[in-house]
């Protein structure tokens, strides 16, 4: 194996191929400093029917987000107008992998990225010194060490700032001034302090709704972004289909030599959405669990019991690993929530296996796990 192999290479890594083909055949305006045009950026993210043809080869843009197209759109359009973009939503989204695919296909790059909690400090968005350095030469520029929003400016590319709602409001209002005027101030670098922002310069940000009242941001903040809410998946089918991306993805990636089962797909879908909704495909009332019942949730059910059946099993999924692993990530935030995922399995699974038979009933004979 070789030596540059990574675990999850970053977008601009993985869609290589891609990137370059809509880039070299772009025509399209694109705003000052864009690596492609808005049109191009929405062909990336939604994909194409139609391969591109380059270097005498048909690249196919594959559908990397599956949601809401028009929610897509409006993102690039708030990026193009130089606005402040804000992703809010449940956990498990995909806010995360939506402002990868903008950052990547607008900058080139997905990784100049401040990561928000607790701890982080004014020094870890802006700037930091080397202080060895510092004490050497005094506050030059040699001596200072840019952090993601520095770098964002300088460059002229885009910042993102993930769960910013579990960042210190102090901090967070530290943003207001670089989003209005665009300039960072250097103090301790005199006259020379003053970084103005590049063409293409922007932030991304991403705040789950759970974390409101966690460190709510303020409304002079709220007013540098457009808001866009990215609801959770409403259509089984297509969060079956997003399971089965997904998962094949990651199998691919840890070279794993299995893929995913249509059927277990199908099951584990109609199992979150139901949950989800607190609603059966038949209508009856679920009482719903506390717990994130998201897409990226049942994508690493599946995945842990397929690394099950790989490694350990017959190279198929077993709904014991299945039931299992769904136990694990439900009981990791609210124990209390396994009782309705009981009651889910009793009634609702229970009348599938009835009705469907196959794999629901060995679905159904599988609640010993719970």
């Amino acid at each position: 194996m070789g030596e540059n192999i990574m675990i999850k290479p970053p977008v601009e890594v993985a869609y290589k191929e891609e990137l370059e083909a809509l880039r070299a055949t772009d025509i399209a305006k694109r705003p000052l400093n864009w690596r492609m045009s808005p049109q191009a950026v929405r062909t990336f993210i939604l994909g194409s029917n139609q391969p591109v043809i380059y270097q005498g080869k048909e690249i196919k843009i594959d559908k990397k987000y599956f949601g809401n197209d028009a929610l897509v759109e409006r993102c690039i359009v708030t990026l193009a107008g130089n606005r402040g973009l804000m992703l809010v939503g449940e956990p498990g989204t995909a806010k995360t992998m939506l402002s990868e695919l903008l950052s990547a296909a607008i900058s080139g790059v997905s990784t100049n990225t401040i990561q928000g909690t607790a701890g982080t400090t004014e020094d870890m968005i802006k700037y930091s010194w080397n202080y060895a350095l510092l004490l050497d030469k005094g506050p030059v520029r040699e001596a200072l060490v840019p952090s993601p929003l520095y770098v964002g400016m300088e460059q002229g590319i885009i910042t993102r700032f993930e769960e910013i709602t579990r960042t210190p409001a102090e901090i967070q209002d530290s943003l207001i001034s670089v989003l209005s005027d665009k300039v960072l101030n250097v103090p301790e670098l005199g006259d020379e302090g003053l970084i103005f922002a590049k063409p293409g310069f922007n932030v991304i940000g991403t705040a789950n709704t759970r974390d409101k009242g966690v460190n709510e941001m303020s409304s002079a903040l709220k007013r540098r972004f457009n808001f866009e809410t990215v609801a959770p998946v409403r259509e089984v089918a297509l969060e079956k289909q997003i399971i089965i991306s997904e998962v094949n993805k990651l199998a691919k990636e840890n070279h794993v030599e299995m893929s995913a089962d249509e059927n277990v797909a199908e099951i584990l879908a109609s199992t979150y959405h139901e949950l989800r909704e607190g609603v059966s495909s038949m209508g009856h009332q679920i009482d719903r669990p506390t717990a994130v019942m998201s897409t990226a949730e049942a994508v690493s059910v599946y995945y842990q019991s397929m690394m099950s059946g790989y490694y350990y099993g017959d190279g198929t999924i077993s709904m014991d690993s299945l039931v299992q692993n769904l136990v694990g990530a439900i009981a990791k935030e609210n124990k209390d929530d396994l009782q309705k995922v009981k009651g889910y399995f009793n009634t609702v699974v229970r009348d599938k296996q009835d009705r469907e038979g196959g794999l629901w009933k060995n679905y159904y004979e599988a609640r010993k796990w719970l």
